[in-house]
């Protein structure tokens, strides 16, 4: 268990920014404040300049095992994790066995209690298999999982999709969504957009993502289910969520680095750049900027997607769509959001670590009396990514050689040290 005194650093503490010492002893914090004395032996950190945060928190992760460990396993996944300043992700069902059934989470949650080095609580799928043709049997798995999803897809039908958030509400658990109409694709792999028009692409239009969330947003009305929307990337759908908000609505959304970041015109000719929902237009980035301005957009998640060398070296049209983000998030957040002055670094603290926990009925935010869980951070350091290997087996983002601000030196979960760099 850890022992160290924190000398000097900006703490994130009871909602708001500090300076102060923070003092772990036996893996719990002790105490948080100015001047803390300890015995001669306890290690001490100098924290001049640096920043201490809950640890961060993702609700959208590909761990990819069971079933694709070729891409990434629990156990690398987590180690990415730990790495990118994460205690805490949720595990996506895109999986072998999809986890659609209690034997089949146990098969997950078996290898997650061997090898995770940070927390991680399994999604279970709505529909069997993920086919959209049958729902789970949700009363089954309801304590077994974080919540109901079928990402990667979306559930077509609409009164299938009803009859879930009914299920699942009495249940407690959320509904989160992927969002996409595929009567809408055709064959599309890229923003339907001017790069697209410029280079030849099949573009994927933005009410293939803004029409499922429309759909669903009436069903919430009519069900009360709490509803998550995944990954978004449109104008279109920060306008829809906003207005559920301001009805009320048990409506939330997330979006990921890669769609704050970057437009359709950033794109090059590699798998890179390949992910869904596709990379969108400047005036869809300026929106999803002002969603998360005003707090629309509450969440930030990665959608952490490893695929293979092989999978994602294929160009822009027949690469797998996925890139990975645990190791960049916090630096890219920092580096395109905080220095650029559209957030401040508290704000980018409560889209990592508090509301992603808070939002989905978790405890969130450190505690003294608690087991240490948090992430140290130099807000100022610069690296540049893919210089070091990656602990994912991934190593496709559009980050890629990317000089980005902000590095991880310490992630510390349940007590104990996950990860070091210091």
């Amino acid at each position: 268990m850890l022992n160290v005194l924190i000398k000097n650093a900006k703490v994130y503490y009871e909602n708001e920014i500090v300076q102060a010492d923070m003092f772990v002893e036996n893996g719990v914090v002790v105490s948080v404040g100015v001047g803390i004395t300890v015995s001669e032996n306890t290690p001490v950190i100098d924290g001049q300049g640096l920043f201490i945060f809950p640890g961060f928190a993702d609700v959208h992760v590909h761990l990819r095992e069971p079933g694709f460990f070729y891409k990434e396993t629990i156990e690398t996944g987590t180690k990415a994790a730990a790495k990118g300043g994460f205690t805490l992700v949720c595990s996506m069902p895109n999986l072998n066995p999809v986890p659609d059934s209690a034997q089949n989470l146990k098969a997950q949650q078996d290898i997650i209690d061997k090898d995770a080095v940070i927390k991680v609580l399994p999604y279970a799928s709505i529909t069997v298999g993920e086919k959209g043709q049958q729902l789970v049997n949700l009363e089954e798995i309801g304590d077994k999982c974080f919540a109901f999803s079928d990402d990667g897809k979306g559930v077509q039908s609409a009164d299938m999709m009803k009859e879930a958030m009914v299920r699942a509400k009495a249940l407690g658990k959320p509904i989160v969504a992927h969002c996409e109409d595929e009567s809408l694709l055709f064959g599309g792999y890229i923003h339907d957009g001017e790069y697209a028009r410029l280079h030849g692409h099949r573009g994927i239009c933005s009410e293939s993502e803004w029409g499922p969330v429309a759909r669903d947003v009436e069903m919430v009305k009519e069900t009360g289910a709490q509803y998550h929307v995944c990954h978004i990337s449109t104008k279109e759908t920060v306008d829809i969520v906003r207005k559920a908000k301001a009805e009320g609505l048990p409506v939330s959304c997330e979006t990921a680095p890669h769609y704050l970041a970057f437009c359709d015109m950033d794109l090059e000719e590699h798998g890179m750049w390949k992910m869904n929902p596709p990379i969108r237009s400047a005036q869809d980035r300026e929106a999803l900027i002002k969603g998360v301005q005003d707090g629309t957009i509450e969440i930030i998640a990665t959608d952490h997607a490893p695929h293979s060398d092989e999978e994602k070296l294929k160009g822009l049209e027949k690469s797998n769509m996925g890139v990975i983000g645990l190791e960049t998030s916090f630096a890219a957040m920092n580096t395109y959001m905080v220095k650029r002055g559209y957030i401040t670094m508290e704000k980018l603290v409560q889209l990592m670590s508090i509301n992603p926990r808070e939002k989905f009925g978790m405890a969130a935010g450190i505690k003294v009396g608690q087991k240490a869980d948090f992430v140290l951070v130099d807000p100022d350091k610069k690296w540049v990514v893919g210089e070091k290997p990656f602990a994912s087996k991934g190593r496709f983002t559009p980050f890629l050689n990317k000089t980005l601000y902000g590095d991880v030196l310490l992630t510390v979960f349940d007590g104990k040290v996950v990860y070091k760099n210091i």
